[in-house]
């Protein structure tokens, strides 16, 4: 297996308390499947300070950040049945990355985490 792209980033999640009072920012940033799993969330500024952050660092992974009509809700991070994050392979994500790094089959991993004033999230692009 071949790493293909590897993005970190970290946020002060009093940045995200902030904006997340604004329902414009919520609904340019999340994807529908995102704000409807934040409903059961009791830590709402941890869910939405990790995706913020798992956006982020996928961007830097691809090694373009948001350019080429990618946009933060493109990028959809959901949870597997034992809470696992991971990145939904959307068909738009599907065609970025084929044609980034001009590969048929890949994977994408990811790892969030939290503390009281910090969010941070690692991703990784490999050829499968």
């Amino acid at each position: 297996m071949k790493i293909l792209g590897i993005g970190v980033d970290i946020i002060q999640n009093k940045r995200i308390k902030a904006s997340i009072r604004n329902h414009k920012f919520k609904d340019r940033i999340f994807s529908s499947k995102e704000l409807k799993l934040s409903s059961y969330s009791k830590n709402k500024i941890g869910f939405f300070s990790k995706r913020f952050a798992a956006k982020e660092a996928f961007a830097k992974a691809l090694g373009t950040g948001f350019r080429n009509n990618l946009n933060f809700k493109d990028i959809e991070i959901m949870n597997d049945k034992l809470g696992k994050p991971y990145y939904a392979k959307t068909k738009k994500i599907i065609n970025i990355i084929r044609k980034e790094f001009r590969v048929k089959n890949f994977n994408c991993f990811l790892s969030i985490s939290d503390e009281k004033e910090y969010s941070t999230a690692f991703a990784i692009i490999e050829k499968s």
